[in-house]
């Protein structure tokens, strides 16, 4: 429990930066794309994934760099994160993750929070979150056995993949979700939409998570 105060100071900040890069650049790409919402989504794409695969680098050897409730509760439910660090980690999270939309709106001379008015419902938006988050955790569960050095990569590359191949532009995260509820700028989500994002979300990683439990299970070709 020694080491618990620097990852939860880890993951607050690295949540905090990572919100602030997803909010920051899509205010950015909004106000520089002249109304073109394809470039405005292009800026927003690319800085969340090399932020996301600059900050996994950084506090991925503190506190094994998160960012996510879902990916916290799938490893606790695995076993691979203490039950009694589960929640301070969703705590921090949180906490970090209004901080960096905080602190978007300030660089950018937003409101510090306001209610997001960008609509974001029906069943397309919603199986695009389960699609996107069990995407995401499968990368993340197959990587981590096969390759972990290479986490930060394949989880940057998801998600700029999945902004694009999603209706829902992947959010994939129910902490991001709770945050850009309180943004009323180009990555925004209205806050009535966001309960059934975090439902489709923890859906999409309980069944990544299960998937993945079950590839592990399976006995080797070899074995007699």
């Amino acid at each position: 429990m020694a080491d618990l105060p620097r990852k939860l100071v880890a993951e607050a900040l690295g949540t905090a930066l990572l919100l602030a890069t997803v909010v920051g650049s899509g205010i950015m790409g909004d106000r520089l794309a002249g109304g073109n919402v394809a470039i405005a989504l292009l800026a927003n794409t690319v800085a969340t994934g090399a932020g996301l695969v600059a900050l996994i680098l950084t506090f991925g050897p503190v506190s094994g760099a998160h960012f996510n409730a879902a990916v916290t509760l799938a490893m606790g439910a695995r076993g691979e994160l203490p039950r009694a660090h589960v929640l301070p980690y969703l705590l921090a999270q949180v906490v970090g993750a209004f901080a960096g939309v905080a602190a978007a709106h300030l660089m950018f001379e937003e409101p510090i929070f306001a209610a997001s008015q960008h609509v974001r419902a029906g069943g397309a938006q919603l199986f695009s979150e389960f699609v996107a988050t069990f995407t995401l955790l499968t990368v993340i569960w197959n990587v981590v056995r096969t390759r972990p050095s290479a986490v930060p990569y394949a989880v940057g590359a998801t998600i700029t993949a999945a902004y694009w191949f999603t209706a829902s532009t992947s959010f994939a995260n129910p902490t991001v979700s709770l945050a850009r509820a309180a943004t009323n700028t180009f990555a925004g989500i209205r806050p009535s939409d966001v309960p059934g994002f975090v439902v489709a979300q923890l859906l999409g990683a309980a069944a990544a998570t299960g998937l993945a439990a079950w590839f592990t299970s399976a006995p080797s070709e070899s074995a007699p």
